[in-house]
Formats: structure tokens, C-alpha cells, sequence
């Protein structure tokens, strides 16, 4: 029903002008014309209650109130043009619209209202020394997740018990507003998938939200980092998957070799983040340790892949498998700038050369054709091209110096040695690479600074990586199933092994053989292959520092690592 009335400066007034009223004066051109002073409207004496006489019986106490010109700015008149709203004082009180805009705006102010749900899963096992400070970590966050799953698996330890403590409901309030979420610890035993499995139970208990956000049980992450990455995944509906930048808190470390270990970890974390922002932030893996996922992207992958859960059992880099899964479905895979969190590092020879050989292994299947069950190889993937650059890159650290000691030797026994000071270029430049990645961190201390500057310390640990690219692809290449999880767990837990010293035991002995077959040959043939040897590897090691070279005087673009 069409309302009699119109909205005017003076109140509500009549849709059709009076017979023979003429505009005000002063009426402003393009503007519909105010019929001057006439007199207050007043309803026909014929109708004494206007046409909308069924609404008004809603509204009792009003009803009294219009007979005549309604309020100035009030909603009293056409109220099925405009339509009523309750008041807080309470039915039959009609609110001004200012008051309404007013009361909204308070509302807003005083509430935070989040665009998007976020469940976490922690998938734990033996976490009792870092358990507490992780959940901690995600309580005092500035974006608290919805709600926090804490999955243990296969735990000996007091894990259980000390998630136990957070269990239940928390009110944060944050620089957001009041948030609320909830803890809950599932012990769900032994499990033979381990922490695919632990991964797999969390994901069904949060596949409803919009977002999975995976935190490792040994992970801490910086107060807004759960903020940064939700508003980086809500702001582009073709990210499937956003990793914080890792790196290692290593105040508490104590012990020489612990702190070298980790000094040299912090190092090839800083570098790999480094590569991933630079090449468009775009992460070929979206690390377990801290990612945010879109639970849209995990059901497409599914079902693009058949699949009953996200997390595949069959691979020993299932992190990796699921990116590679996610940027074939046409999702983004991404590093946010902001977000950090402070990963577990290994602390031990035997437990960072059980990680290191499980993460080559795993990405040697991934590269190579025709693997086992789900993982089919991809050498061409787009999120593979940075591993199959770092293999070839430990390859020729390998040859250059396996090459350059035997040839140094070999020339040092017949008394055929020249040093030139050319030599000392690649490892100066080496050295300046690794101190503008350490100035490069945002965290770096006194002892990333020595670890880069003094040679030694990256030289060893670089022998130390690339025993582990040897033990990989022997391993692969001999086609010997065993099981890296259960190796790398049992690393962890100590015990006595001499596995990773086995790539030196046989360099040595490749030594020793060589030595004896070299004295062995006549003058002329060692003649021969030092002239010979010298320039392949003085090609080789060229094209090498060329490379690292590139790579320091590379701009970082402002990131920092």
C-alpha cells in the first residue's frame, strides 16, 4: 500500500499538494519544492485512522501519538515504508534513527567480530617438556583460535596430563576484543599412522571451520601470528595454505655442540624462507610446524585425489605431499612476511641426521617418478623446482670437495702443488653469503654472526649435511623400505648408534683406496690426471661461486627471516 505522506524538513507532509499551493520561495532548484507554510496536515475527518490500521494495532502506545505531524526525524509516520524496530527501552517505544545509528556503532566498537572460524589441531607426541608453553603460545595470541584440539599419540610421557591442565573453556580478551575458546585433549594411544594419524583424527574434529591451523607440539609462535595468517587467507580466496617464517629459539640451548648444531640450523632455516619470499612467496612447503589451511582447499584435494582425510600415511614428507596436492588443485601456497614462530631444533648428531635424512628421503620420492601408493613422483612440479635445485647444489658442494682434497693431496705427493691466492675467493665469498643471511635474521645474535665469519663452523656443518644427502639417496637408490619415522623417534630418544658417522667411515676407506691405487700409477699418468682434474674443478667451482655470488648481492626486498 502506497503511503499519503512524503518525508519533509517540517515533518511528514502530504504526497500531493494542496489545489492551488504554489512553492516555497527560496526552494532549491532540482529539489522536490516545499509547499510553504501551510498549515500542519491534518488527516481527512473521514478516516480518523490512516490505511496501515494493521500494524499500527501492533504498536498501541503510538497509535495516540500521530494524530497529526509526526516528530521531526521520529519514525512514527509510514512505518511500512520504512518498517518499525523494537527499542531497548522496551515494546511501543519508537527509536530516532540517529539513535539507532548511534547504538550500532557502539556495538561494533565494543565487540570482535571475526570473519572466519579457525580450528588448531596439535598434534603431540612426547611433548611433555614444550606442551604448556605452546598452548600458552595460542591463548595469548591476538587472533585466538575458535578452538584448540591437542592430539596425542603414541606418547610416554607426561603430555596428557599437562595439556590436561589448560582443558576447558577460556576467555582472552586482546587488543581485538573479548575472545573464547576452548581446549581439548584427545589421547586417542597407539597409532600406527603417528603423526599423519594424530593430524587425520584432528582435521574430522574441525573440517566445519574455516580454517585448520596445524601447530607442532614443540612450536611457539609470535603473539599475532594466527592474526596475520587469517587475514592473509581471507583476503585471497585462492590461498589454500599460508606458513609462518621458522626459525629456532636458541637461548635455552645449552652445551658446545648443541649450540653449533642449532647455529647451523638457524642458518638453513633463514636461507630457505629467504628463497620462498623471493620467489613471489610462494612456499613450496607448507611446514606442519606452523600453517594455516583452508579446509575448502583440503576437501577439494580429497576428492581431486581420493582420498578419505588430507594427510596421506605413505610419505615420509606428508607436509610437503599436501602442498604439492594443494597448488595442483589451483590453490596458492604462501609464506607470509609477518607471521614467525620459534620451532624445535635438534640438539644432537644422531637426531638432526634422522630428521635431515627423512626430510631428503621424503623429498627424493616426491622428485622421482613412480613411487610407492599416493605418492606419485612429480619432477616438473612447480613446488618442486627449489628441492631439486638444493639437491644439485649439495651435489656440487660434494664434488667440489671431495675433488679438491683428493687433487690437493694427490699434487701435495709428488711435490706438483702451486697455491694461488685465487683459492681463497669462493670460501671469502661463502663466508660473506652466510653473514649477510645471518644479518638477514630478525632474531640474530653473536653466534650466528661467528658461525658465518669464521669458516669452520659452516664448513663442518656443511660435511654434516652432506652426509645426509649421501645416506638419502643411498638409500633410495638401493630400494630399501624402512621406516624414517620410527628411525627419527628413536634418535631422539638417545641410545647408542653410529649411523651417521657412516658416510665418513666410507669416504674414509674411499681414501684409503685411492691412495693406494694413486702410488701405484706411474709418474706420467698422475701427470696426467691432475692436468686434467685441476680445471674440472676449477670450472666447476667457478660456476659455483658465480652462483653464491648472485646470491649476495641479491636484494632482499625488506624481508627479514
Amino acid at each position: 500500500m502506497t503511503s499519503p505522506y512524503i518525508p519533509g524538513p517540517q515533518g511528514w507532509q502530504p504526497a500531493q499538494p494542496p489545489v492551488g499551493a504554489q512553492p516555497a520561495a527560496g526552494a532549491w532548484p532540482g529539489q522536490e519544492p516545499q509547499w510553504g507554510q501551510q498549515p500542519a496536515w491534518q488527516p481527512p475527518q473521514a478516516q480518523q485512522q490512516p490505511q496501515w490500521q494493521q500494524p499500527a494495532a501492533q504498536w498501541q502506545e503510538p497509535q495516540a501519538q500521530w494524530q497529526g505531524v509526526a516528530p521531526q526525524g521520529s519514525w512514527q509516520a509510514a512505518p511500512e515504508a520504512a518498517g518499525y524496530a523494537a527499542s531497548p527501552g522496551g515494546p511501543g517505544e519508537i527509536v530516532p534513527v540517529d539513535e539507532f545509528a548511534d547504538d550500532f556503532a557502539s556495538v561494533l566498537e565494543n565487540h570482535s567480530v571475526h570473519r572466519s572460524t579457525i580450528g588448531c589441531i596439535i598434534p603431540a607426541y612426547n611433548e611433555a617438556e614444550s606442551i604448556a608453553d605452546v598452548i600458552r603460545s595460542l591463548l595469548e595470541q591476538s587472533r585466538v583460535p575458535d578452538v584448540i584440539h591437542v592430539v596425542v599419540n603414541n606418547t610416554s610421557d607426561d603430555t596428557v596430563k599437562i595439556a590436561s591442565e589448560f582443558s576447558g573453556p577460556h576467555e582472552v580478551e586482546t587488543e581485538l576484543g573479548l575472545q573464547f575458546t576452548e581446549v581439548f585433549v584427545h589421547d586417542i594411544g597407539k597409532n600406527p599412522d603417528k603423526k599423519v594419524g594424530a593430524l587425520n583424527y584432528g582435521y574430522a574434529l574441525v573440517e566445519g571451520y574455516d580454517y585448520l591451523l596445524g601447530v607442532d607440539g614443540d612450536t611457539t609462535a609470535d603473539r599475532r601470528a594466527v592474526e596475520y595468517l587469517e587475514n592473509e587467507a581471507v583476503s585471497d580466496s585462492r590461498i589454500g595454505g599460508i606458513s609462518a617464517i621458522y626459525t629456532i629459539d636458541d637461548r635455552p640451548i645449552k652445551g658446545f655442540i648443541a649450540k653449533w648444531l642449532i647455529a647451523g640450523q638457524r642458518t638453513q632455516f633463514a636461507a630457505f624462507n629467504m628463497q620462498n619470499l623471493l620467489r613471489g612467496r610462494n612456499m613450496a612447503v607448507l611446514g606442519g610446524q606452523f600453517s594455516i589451511f583452508s579446509t575448502t582447499a583440503l576437501r577439494d584435494i580429497m576428492k581431486e585425489n581420493h582420498q578419505n582425510s588430507p594427510w596421506v600415511k605413505d610419505s615420509e614428507v606428508e607436509d610437503s605431499l599436501l602442498s604439492l596436492q594443494i597448488k595442483s588443485a589451483g590453490y596458492l601456497t604462501k609464506i607470509s612476511p609477518f607471521a614467525r614462530a620459534d620451532v624445535g631444533g635438534m640438539t644432537t648428531l644422531k637426531g638432526y641426521d634422522a630428521q635431515q635424512v627423512k626430510w631428503t628421503y621424503g623429498a627424493i620420492e616426491l622428485m622421482w617418478p613412480g613411487q610407492r601408493g599416493d605418492t606419485k613422483g612429480q619432477p616438473f612440479h612447480p613446488n618442486l623446482r627449489l628441492r631439486w635445485f638444493e639437491q644439485f647444489s649439495m651435489l656440487t658442494n660434494f664434488f667440489v670437495r671431495v675433488a679438491f682434497l683428493t687433487l690437493l693431496v694427490a699434487s701435495l705427493s709428488i711435490n706438483a702443488f702451486v697455491f694461488s691466492p685465487w683459492w681463497l675467493i669462493p670460501p671469502l665469498v661463502a663466508a660473506g653469503l652466510n653473514l649477510r643471511m645471518a644479518r638477514a635474521m630478525e632474531k640474530s645474535n653473536s653466534r650466528d654472526i661467528a658461525f658465518a665469519v669464521l669458516l669452520f663452523p659452516a664448513e663442518i656443518f656443511m660435511w654434516i649435511r652432506i652426509s645426509h644427502f649421501i645416506r638419502s639417496w643411498t638409500r633410495f637408490l638401493s630400494k630399501k623400505k624402512v621406516d624414517n619415522w620410527a628411525l627419527q623417534a628413536r634418535a631422539e630418544k638417545g641410545g647408542v648408534s653410529f649411523g651417521h658417522w657412516t658416510p665418513f667411515i666410507i669416504l674414509a676407506i674411499v681414501a684409503v683406496a685411492i691412495a693406494v691405487i694413486w702410488n701405484l700409477l706411474d709418474p706420467i699418468t698422475q701427470s696426467a690426471i691432475l692436468w686434467v682434474g685441476w680445471p674440472i674443478v676449477g670450472v666447476v667451482t667457478v660456476l659455483q661461486t658465480l652462483t653464491m655470488a648472485i646470491k649476495l648481492f641479491q636484494r632482499h626486498q625488506g624481508y627479514k627471516v
